[in-house]
């Protein structure tokens, strides 16, 4: 009676038993799982980074080496020199510091006023009413399908056209160049700005409009004030568009003083490339400084901005 009653309970036993091990099995495989992803992962990021950093190290020990050309760098510098940024900056012949305030002047123009028009246009798709809209909306995306390789032709006529009129708007003009960059940059940056206006409450602009409020005061002091994060990507975003552009420039500009920072070292380095390298190394570490500044000043908003804008329509 007593061996029946004890093999009773060890057979009550066994399914808590069982069920006890294949919990702390599961938890195991769990953990091996998470284990294996976190692996990955890190091996993903750890390639990710190596081929992000790498060619900026490349540059940079092409900038330093003084026996260095495109074909004979190695992985480390066999000698540390100033010699390069001394041919690059004090070299009568090339006028490297003209280029990048032309490409600083030309590329914070054109993110300034793509901000302005942005901002604005934005306001107008997003709070009023008129005819066409739809249709407005439409167009801008369907010329910024085209790309801007098509036009350049036409570009350079109209150019050199309007230069006959007004020669401050004709070919080697800055203003020229940055006019035709705004006619490039607004298509896309409209609809971001304007799908981040329209997840703005309009109890604003009602509460406003109560107080006697017009639309140039709701717009400049009520709106704009709270889509600065998206404001910050589309300066950003036509900054850098602007300043490491290189085609239109070409076209539309010839004079050695006039030229871009882009440009100007293409213009450098073309033909003597190889021999070139370490001076053009040093051109394009100098050339990445205010696009880096700028991303670390606006960081916080860029995150916002973007995060923001892929949710809001």
């Amino acid at each position: 009676m007593s061996g029946s009653t004890v093999v009773g309970r060890r057979a009550a036993v066994r399914p808590g038993a069982e069920a006890v091990v294949t919990i702390a099995s599961a938890k195991r495989q769990r953990s091996r799982r998470r284990a294996r992803r976190r692996a990955l992962l890190l091996v993903i990021l750890g390639v990710a980074m190596i081929i992000t950093i790498f060619p900026v190290y490349w540059v940079l020990v092409a900038a330093v080496d003084p026996t260095s050309t495109l074909a004979t760098q190695s992985l480390l510098p066999s000698s540390i020199s100033l010699g390069n940024a001394r041919r690059l900056l004090c070299s009568a012949q090339i006028p490297f510091w003209h280029w990048f305030g032309n490409s600083l002047e030309i590329s914070l123009t054109v993110a300034a006023v793509t901000v302005v028009l942005t901002a604005m246009s934005a306001y107008a798709f997003s709070r009023f009413r008129f005819r066409g809209k739809r249709m407005l909306m439409k167009t801008i995306v369907l010329i910024q399908v085209l790309p801007n390789l098509l036009a350049l032709v036409a570009i350079y006529l109209m150019v050199q056209q309007t230069g006959r009129l007004i020669p401050s708007l004709g070919l080697n003009s800055h203003l020229a160049l940055i006019l035709v960059y705004l006619g490039g940059v607004l298509g896309g940056n409209v609809w971001l700005m304007k799908g981040y206006m329209d997840g703005l409450p309009r109890e604003l602009d009602e509460s406003a409009s109560m107080d006697g409020a017009g639309h140039a005061t709701i717009f400049w002091r009520i709106l704009l004030p709270l889509t600065k994060p998206m404001l910050a990507v589309t300066g950003v975003l036509a900054f850098v568009g602007t300043y490491s552009e290189i085609v239109l420039a070409r076209v539309l500009l010839t004079d050695n003083d006039k030229l871009t920072l882009a440009l100007g070292l293409f213009t450098y380095a073309r033909g003597v490339y190889a021999n070139s390298w370490g001076a053009f190394a040093v051109g394009a570490l100098i050339a990445a400084v205010p696009a880096v500044v700028l991303f670390y000043i606006l960081q916080n908003w860029l995150i916002k901005g973007l995060t923001a804008g892929s949710v809001k329509s």
